[in-house]
């Protein structure tokens, strides 16, 4: 129960009407830690609940002591969207409590955000890029920082951010408390984590605890890129699909999935980096009231979405990595609720879903639907080892004579 962590009665209260009432591991395991003041490493995914297990902590520990008017936590973020969401959730668990939160992103009016950071500000929440523009521009002043969060440390340095980040740190206060949550610690987030951080305490919640063992997952094969729109509209069409999400590859097949969707009067938009952000934010706004039943996706663009209800997450286009099949399901089953995660494989994937299989440490279920069953198989890549022992390429045999013709040359030429 969140009563037993010892946070402050309000955000207990809050998280209550939020109809919460069981942490995760993540939270269970993070929050202790982070009240008694300690710096962090959780290694946890998206859907397990950790942005609650940053925020909560963070709300308790800014209620313990009056506001002034700098900054006392900083909170980094890779993307926009997940900015917003969350400065949404902060906003949530605190609306019990008096605080104010500013979110500084791009797409939106830097006039607006330097109002914003005019009054007294306690939280702040960045994208990287635009928190190093407020603070070349002579804006910010970060030194009363206390807490700094880097949340998706991992994605920020795929993103190219690492400079910043370090730009950023050393803006804040030396005695500050440091909080890093990434799906994945490579030897890149652990230089990050020796510069940053002082004695952390490691969290790693398990793949078993954080498999998202309420969500049914299936996979079709699909004989080619016909099949698998007739599958995709079979579904949307015949299930009871309250709201899903459904994942492209690339921004163009994201506009055209849609568009083509929507030509079938089925409720549709598209997101992508592409989009302004207005129009980004208006979505996903749409999407949560239930204006759009169907919201077409890149991996980027939807990294981060924290939507309650929707049902079902189809995967139309596999993942380029792996991890990122972890945070597309991980948009439904959210909440402590079921959902369905449905992924479209065609023959040639077959290397690349045993990848997505291993990281998971379980294989998918694959099942078919009646009058459009596949007429093609999945088919494996030999392994390299067992195609150069089964068959010598012409090329091969050429090489192999003129490194035997070598060595007899130099065999002669020795003797002399």
């Amino acid at each position: 129960m969140f009563a037993q962590l010892n946070l402050n009665p309000a955000i207990v209260k809050a998280i209550k009407v939020c109809g919460y009432t069981q942490p995760t591991p993540i939270q269970e395991r993070s929050i202790p830690e982070i009240l008694s003041g300690k710096d962090i490493v959780a290694s946890a995914q998206t859907g397990t609940g950790k942005t609650a297990a940053f925020v909560l902590p963070t709300l308790h520990h800014l209620s313990q002591s009056p506001s002034h008017r700098k900054a006392r936590v900083l909170i980094l973020t890779p993307t926009r969207e997940l900015a917003n969401q969350i400065t949404t959730a902060t906003s949530t668990y605190g609306k019990f409590l008096r605080f104010n939160v500013v979110s500084l992103v791009g797409g939106t009016s830097y006039h607006q955000q330097f109002r914003n950071l005019s009054r007294p500000v306690d939280i702040i929440v960045a994208t990287p890029g635009r928190l190093i523009d407020h603070i070349t521009n002579h804006r910010l002043d970060l030194s009363a920082i206390e807490v700094l969060i880097l949340d998706e440390a991992d994605r920020m340095l795929d993103m190219g951010f690492i400079d910043d980040i370090k730009i950023i740190a050393k803006k804040t206060s030396t005695n500050r408390q440091t909080l890093l949550f990434s799906a994945t610690v490579d030897n890149r987030v652990t230089r990050v984590i020796n510069q940053l951080l002082k004695n952390p305490v490691w969290i790693n919640v398990s793949d078993k605890e954080l498999a998202p063992t309420q969500i049914k997952q299936e996979a079709y094969i699909v004989d080619n890129m016909q099949h698998k729109t007739k599958l995709l509209r079979h579904f949307l069409t015949n299930q009871q699909i309250f709201k899903a999400i459904i994942f492209a590859s690339t921004k163009v097949n994201v506009d055209n999935l849609a568009k083509d969707l929507y030509k079938l009067g089925l409720s549709t938009a598209a997101l992508h980096g592409d989009l302004k952000q207005n129009i980004r934010n208006k979505t996903i706004e749409r999407l949560r009231q239930g204006k759009i039943q169907f919201l077409v996706a890149t991996d980027v663009a939807a990294r981060g979405l924290d939507i309650d209800d929707i049902t079902h997450v189809i995967n139309y286009d596999l993942p380029k990595f792996s991890e990122d099949y972890i945070h597309r399901i991980g948009r439904t089953g959210r909440a402590g609720k079921t959902g369905t995660a449905i992924s479209f494989v065609l023959p040639i994937e077959a290397t690349h879903l045993k990848r997505i299989e291993r990281y998971l440490g379980q294989p998918l279920s694959f099942t078919t639907v009646s009058g459009l069953e596949p007429t093609r198989q999945l088919t494996m890549k030999q392994d390299k080892w067992k195609s150069k022992k089964k068959k010598t390429r012409p090329h091969d045999k050429n090489n192999h004579h003129q490194k035997r013709k070598r060595h007899a040359n130099s065999k002669r030429s020795h003797s002399t």
